[in-house]
């Protein structure tokens, strides 16, 4: 999930990121020619291409197109719209997709608060996308825990069954075997997993305690963005205001349900964005350049001995030094969430 996201929505665009070029261990790609038939005479090249490999989207074709892995007559073509003439010869290159390069492993340190043969508790940080997505192909926590054990490679999404965003820092569980990650998506759905966060947002809420009760889709408007939607999914996050100082607050956010970007929407939609949080208008403050949100504390059931786990997880070191700005070290609200 994004900062609790629902395992089973796929992740938002993220803009940021390059697509990784083809490593050394990659297959030479298939390559298909033929000579344009009188059916395919004058008609868009694309649509050639389409004859030629109908079990591909058109969308990938005029991909492969772009970047110059198509010929007419030994010349490299990359005009989808350009008409082709009967008796041309077309030569194909069928490179792998970006999301089939996307599940490989690739080592990378984790941070592991707990691990047995059932599950993975780890700390992730800042700046680590946790699911591969178009702009980030490689390099997530998905690819790191492929490397990590080989059952992984068994698992949907590699055991992930839920997400923090990419630039949440925290807590998160991995199922490592099939019955334990059933178990963890069961006790998710029945929310009997607690999920408590940390976040510096903009404003004062008016009340100390509160929840926010309002249903999240897709914006209609802005596809990269959620938002409070007539028909949207059922999102409930309680709130505590732990501190305020000079127009900011200190926050603890507990979910009770996993909506994709939840506690970001739902407090922007109250009008307190979290700071730094451009997506959703909030400002940077207090040297924060990435949205202050940190997954705290996880509690749950251990998926196959069902014996209670709990963990508590320090914020990194950005988000520290702005939450002290708010929070005082030793005053009684800074030990409720940095200590």
């Amino acid at each position: 999930m994004q900062e609790g996201a629902d395992y089973r929505e796929p992740p938002p665009l993220d803009p940021d990121g390059d697509e990784p070029a083809a490593g050394p261990g990659d297959a030479a790609p298939e390559v298909r020619s033929m000579a344009v038939g009188t059916a395919l005479h004058a008609q868009r090249l694309d649509k050639a291409l389409v004859a030629m490999a109908p079990e591909f989207s058109r969308s990938h074709l005029q991909h492969l197109l772009e970047l110059g892995h198509v010929q007419l007559d030994g010349v490299t073509a990359t005009v989808a719209s350009r008409r082709v003439r009967a008796g041309q010869q077309l030569r194909l290159e069928l490179v792998p997709t970006d999301e089939s390069r996307a599940f490989r492993p690739q080592a990378m340190a984790l941070d592991i608060l707990f691990e047995d043969e059932h599950v993975l508790v780890l700390n992730k940080p800042a700046g680590l996308v946790v699911h591969p997505a178009p702009g980030n192909w490689s390099g997530t926590l998905l690819n790191g825990l492929l490397a990590h054990h080989a059952a992984a490679a068994a698992l949907p999404r590699a055991g992930i069954v839920h997400r923090l965003d990419k630039d949440t820092s925290g807590v998160m569980m991995v199922g490592k075997t099939l019955p334990a990650v059933t178990a963890l998506v069961r006790d998710i759905a029945a929310r009997d997993v607690h999920r408590r966060y940390l976040a510096l947002a903009h404003g004062a809420p008016a009340q100390a305690h509160f929840s926010v009760e309002a249903p999240i889709g897709r914006d209609p408007a802005v596809r990269v963005r959620m938002a409070v939607v007539a028909g949207g999914r059922p999102a409930r996050t309680d709130v505590e205001r732990l501190a305020v100082q000079d127009g900011i607050s200190a926050l603890s956010c507990t979910l009770h349900t996993g909506r994709t970007h939840q506690i970001r929407v739902h407090l922007a939609w109250k009008g307190h964005p979290l700071v730094a949080d451009a997506l959703y208008g909030g400002k940077p403050a207090l040297g924060m350049v990435r949205q202050a949100l940190h997954a705290t504390e996880l509690k749950l059931a251990h998926p196959a001995s069902r014996a209670p786990l709990a963990f508590a997880c320090l914020p990194p070191a950005d988000f520290r030094a702005a939450w002290q700005q708010v929070c005082p070290p030793g005053t009684r609200t800074a030990a409720q969430g940095v200590h």
